[in-house]
């Protein structure tokens, strides 16, 4: 009856829309046949796990996929190795597809339901970027062959953005003018639910300060020393006071890269990785000004001293409503995700070792109620944003409640779980590509929605200042 259902409405449309609609169906035909290419891909992703900036292989391979569609390939772009765009077509729209493929340090897992360390690995893909990467390509490569059949006009490109995790590839993007004639942007992201709501996210900035002091014996002569590790202490201890008076939904966290290596040796250097985030540019501004403060003070009071290294810096991402509600009745036409009888004795393994998990196992195959919330981590799509009118979506690439940076996310990110949820995500892109190139008053609204969003007055202005890329942040 379904069936009969469908064929009546189908007739009834009008042959615009029926010759439209047997394009997208030939289009998401040719994707299921590909898909096995995307599951190499990101598997080979997967296991390469290559941190910011050290991307090389995984930029070549998604590189050398596109060339061999016909792609044509800018490499090297902004002054990093690792990145890159590959462009299709002419004229407009221009349609910008994200993609990510970095991994992150200090967490690693097997592709198993068990907390299970690969031996001398010290990176994975536990937000999901091997995904990111795969099924952004496979997209970019469906919507080329769209614009081949259907004779439209307008150009895809496929943006190979590196080291997301911290490095602020796409800011370096974006600052080199890169997005400068792009129409429209569009990401996805592994996630734990299928999802279009409109969700921004926190802007942040990241530094690591170096405190430098004096060596000497911690016994025979702790007069002569001057602690560095004791100036990273005082400044932590300062900052975490002044966590009680911040803004609500700030957040600021840290790490100690470096606090010497023997308890007898005063050390002469230390080094301490901060991440300060709010929802407003201007909230992180003041939050990091009492932040160096902090850093000045402590310095002073343990006889060190201090300077420091701004690492990223990303803009809270810009919400675009009329984009994100096409988005999301693409993404349901699409649907969710089903299990085999495995995934599912995998999924009930991983969802038992979850810590009251908001979402109910199930629920990988339904759609999420569409809304606009505040998301709290952050994200160099915001500066993306703020260049062209800008839409995502989420798609269950792992088990539902899973928490991204997790062992279970990157058990998950490493099988059929994540990789159905890749091609979810791939088609639901094609689909809203198609959407953008043949429906003139979206494109209008969008475009107008953006301008509103952003002010008559606005003016582009990256958290990171005029810094080069770090392309060793992750050494």
């Amino acid at each position: 009856m379904k069936h009969i259902s469908y064929l009546l409405a189908f007739a009834a449309l009008p042959a615009a829309a029926q010759a439209q609609d047997g394009q997208e169906t030939k289009i998401l035909s040719e994707m299921d046949s590909r898909y096995g290419e995307t599951v190499r891909m990101a598997r080979q992703i997967w296991e390469w796990a290559e941190v910011g900036y050290q991307e090389e292989k995984a930029s070549d391979l998604l590189q050398q996929t596109l060339r061999a569609q016909g792609f044509k390939i800018d490499k090297g772009v902004a002054d990093i190795p690792t990145a890159f765009v590959a462009e299709y077509g002419n004229g407009g729209p221009v349609i910008a597809i994200l993609a990510e493929f970095d991994a992150l340090p200090g967490i690693n897992q097997d592709a198993v339901a068990i907390r299970s360390p690969i031996p001398g690995k010290n990176a994975s893909h536990a937000c999901g970027h091997n995904l990111f990467g795969a099924g952004s390509v496979e997209a970019a490569i469906a919507v080329k062959k769209w614009l081949d059949e259907s004779g439209s006009p307008g150009t895809v490109r496929l943006y190979g953005t590196p080291a997301e995790e911290g490095g602020s590839g796409k800011v370096y993007m974006v600052r080199a003018g890169l997005f400068d004639d792009v129409d429209f942007a569009l990401h996805w992201h592994a996630a734990s639910e299928n999802s279009a709501a409109a969700r921004t996210t926190l802007a942040n900035r990241s530094a690591k300060f170096r405190f430098r002091g004096r060596s000497a014996h911690a016994a025979g002569a702790p007069e002569k020393a001057r602690s560095a590790l004791d100036g990273v202490e005082a400044f932590n201890l300062m900052v975490n006071m002044m966590r009680e008076h911040v803004p609500q939904d700030s957040r600021i966290h840290y790490v100690i890269t470096e606090g010497g290596t023997a308890p007898n040796v005063v050390p002469d250097f230390a080094e301490v990785f901060y991440y300060v985030r709010h929802p407003d540019p201007d909230g992180v501004d003041a939050i990091w000004s009492r932040l160096e403060d902090a850093a000045r003070g402590a310095a002073l009071g343990t006889g060190t001293t201090v300077d420091w290294e701004v690492i990223h810096g990303n803009n809270p991402l810009l919400v675009n409503e009329p984009l994100a509600k096409m988005m999301d009745a693409k993404l349901r036409q699409v649907g969710g995700i089903s299990y085999t009888a495995e995934e599912q004795e995998f999924a009930e393994k991983i969802y038992a070792s979850l810590d009251k998990p908001k979402l109910q196992l199930g629920s990988q195959s339904e759609i999420q109620p569409y809304d606009v919330t505040l998301g709290y981590g952050s994200t160099d799509v915001g500066d993306v944003s703020y260049a062209a009118p800008t839409v995502g979506l989420r798609t269950a690439t792992w088990v539902p409640g899973t928490s991204a940076h997790s062992w279970q996310s990157s058990a998950a990110s490493g099988m059929s779980i994540g990789f159905k949820g890749t091609h979810s995500a791939a088609k639901t892109l094609t689909l809203a590509a198609i959407e953008l190139y043949t429906n003139p008053a979206l494109r209008e609204e969008a475009k107008a929605a953006f301008d509103e969003a952003r002010g008559p007055d606005y003016e582009y202005k990256s958290l990171l200042g005029d810094r080069q890329p770090p392309l060793d942040y992750r050494k």
